[in-house]
């Protein structure tokens, strides 16, 4: 995308959320095909001085005004998983383009309502997509490059860690009225990336999970995600030591990704690539993965085209992590 000559789209963010406030916003206005323009509260005082905060020029008492501005081109929704669906919908009906946070929904079955209610829209529909910003980042252009011309041959196996510790009462991530747990926040990069390197969907998985005795919500899951032509496995966890890491494997080499899902701007991230010839480190210069999203994004906007993940990929990501958390509850795996 040239984007010295792309016009800046105006963007609405809605909830002064953390990762609005510390990620999302900050790559925005780093970006030359973003705008923020206003920021939206159901506290208006909050609303405000996050804006004064953040020198963004517009604050909005709730949410629904946001979505009456006809200046506001883009929402981005980083509300709890719970509200995801309810306000990606009302966005849309209100005529604006929409980066929700993942998960979409809290269910396959909302995703695939959300899907039904999209197609009902008029043409031209605004655009709609789920926030996965990893895949934006170049060291993971280089890895789906490595695997695709069989630089490691014949992709086999995909092995993702990825964990925190947060055993916060309060913390909605720890609660499973409002979609949390670990398998939600963050094994859903283990499902999303599996399906992308092996570009299909898995046949069967299996998920076993540990649950906070507390929250109700799992804090450790493993899952198996069998594609047929090779598997892929995953562990996330909400209260282990902090960690992440992805080993991709093939017939002839195999990819190391050392900071695979959020590197922050500032850091260089590294790639290690081991086949016949020895081990060889690949390293990416530090890049903002939120700023490349909301570019291509942009683009997919101004030029009226699919954007890189469709309302089809979310259902297809959500029905695998129903799979996964069924197979979890009823010790078995589950066909899909």
């Amino acid at each position: 995308m040239n984007q010295a000559n792309t016009p800046k789209l105006n963007w609405g963010i809605l909830s002064t959320a953390k990762i609005a406030r510390t990620k999302v916003i900050p790559a925005l206005q780093k970006s030359q095909s973003a705008q923020v323009y206003g920021i939206a509260s159901r506290d208006a005082e909050k609303a405000a001085r996050v804006a004064q905060e953040l020198q963004i020029p517009h604050s909005y008492a709730s949410y629904e005004a946001l979505l009456a501005d006809p200046a506001i081109h883009v929402v981005y929704i980083p509300l709890p998983n719970d509200q995801h669906i309810e306000w990606t919908q009302k966005a849309l009906q209100a005529g604006k383009h929409v980066l929700c946070e993942k998960p979409l929904g809290l269910n396959s079955e909302e995703v695939l309502a959300l899907q039904d209610f999209y197609n009902q829209l008029p043409e031209p529909r605004p655009r709609v997509m789920e926030a996965f910003m990893y895949r934006f980042h170049a060291q993971w252009q280089q890895a789906k490059a490595l695997i695709d011309n069989q630089t490691i041959g014949e992709l086999k196996a995909v092995q993702t860690m990825f964990s925190y510790f947060n055993a916060d009462p309060n913390n909605i991530r720890n609660n499973p009225a409002l979609g949390g747990g670990a398998l939600m926040d963050i094994g859903c990069y283990g499902v999303s990336l599996a399906r992308l390197l092996f570009e299909r969907e898995p046949k069967r998985v299996c998920g076993v999970s540990e649950y906070d005795p507390q929250f109700g919500v799992d804090r450790l899951t493993t899952g198996i995600l069998d594609f047929g032509v090779g598997q892929a496995s995953f562990t996330c966890a909400t209260q282990l030591m902090p960690f992440q890491r992805v080993q991709i494997y093939g017939t002839q080499g195999r990819i190391e990704i050392e900071m695979p899902f959020n590197p922050t701007p500032e850091q260089k991230t590294r790639l290690w690539l081991q086949t016949a010839a020895g081990i060889e480190e690949q390293v990416f210069e530090p890049q903002d993965q939120y700023t490349v999203q909301a570019d291509e994004f942009a683009q997919a906007i101004l030029t009226n085209k699919k954007p890189p993940m469709d309302l089809h990929e979310s259902f297809a990501n959500m029905r695998v992590i129903d799979a996964l958390a069924l197979s979890a509850k009823d010790s078995r795996f589950v066909m899909l």
